[in-house]
């Protein structure tokens, strides 16, 4: 299987060459390299976050705003192959990839933030000093990751054909739909913000 053909192949090969990259520089530290080897839940956390993070910008900044114009263009091919063919696809690694996010994010406060597991989860999401931020962060990915799977994939449904729903019906999901993934834009920069400002500067 050539790694370029398939999703499979790529991820599989780029999971290959961190772990060969980490190896080569943990063998380099000696010569300046200084390689401190991430933990795997911190790791699968970015990555899965820059997938739910990244695929909710291409929603937000490129389809909805191209679906839009490509229903005002009378004489233009619609957006159907996009709805039919891109978006359930786009919709699927979306909301797993929230899931992900969420649940490696969980695992690394509660091993990353003491020994006491239970202490750790509370200092985080009771936003006690020295937690505020990273409490914050941690809230408004829940608060997101709720949006998607109550608000915005059950809409997607009807949208998209996958649930019987009448016009009006659609046309309710999709203001719902829309507003509730455009809420989920905005909160995911104060959001990141406070992912990185935890261990990059935000003393609280």
């Amino acid at each position: 299987m050539h790694p370029l053909n398939s999703v499979k192949g790529a991820i599989m090969t780029g999971v290959v060459l961190a772990i060969i990259i980490g190896i080569l520089l943990s063998i380099w530290a000696p010569l300046g390299a200084a390689f401190h080897p991430i933990r795997l839940d911190r790791w699968l956390h970015i990555v899965s976050g820059v997938m739910w993070i990244g695929l909710l910008y291409y929603f937000n900044v490129v389809q909805t705003p191209g679906l839009a114009v490509a229903a005002a263009d009378k004489g233009g091919p619609g957006g159907a192959g996009v709805s039919k063919y891109i978006a359930p696809r786009a919709l699927l690694w979306f909301r797993w990839a929230a899931v992900a996010t969420w649940l490696t994010g969980f695992i690394y406060v509660t091993v990353g933030y003491g020994s006491d597991y239970t202490t750790s989860i509370a200092r985080v999401f009771m936003l006690r000093r020295g937690f505020w931020t990273i409490g914050v962060g941690a809230w408004l990915g829940t608060i997101m990751l709720i949006n998607v799977w109550v608000f915005i994939w059950p809409n997607q449904k009807k949208i998209l054909g996958l649930v019987p729903a009448t016009d009006d019906e659609k046309a309710a999901a999709r203001k719902i739909a829309g507003r509730t993934s455009r809420v989920n834009f905005i909160l995911s920069l104060p959001m990141l913000m406070c992912m990185g400002g935890q261990a990059h500067g935000l003393p609280f």
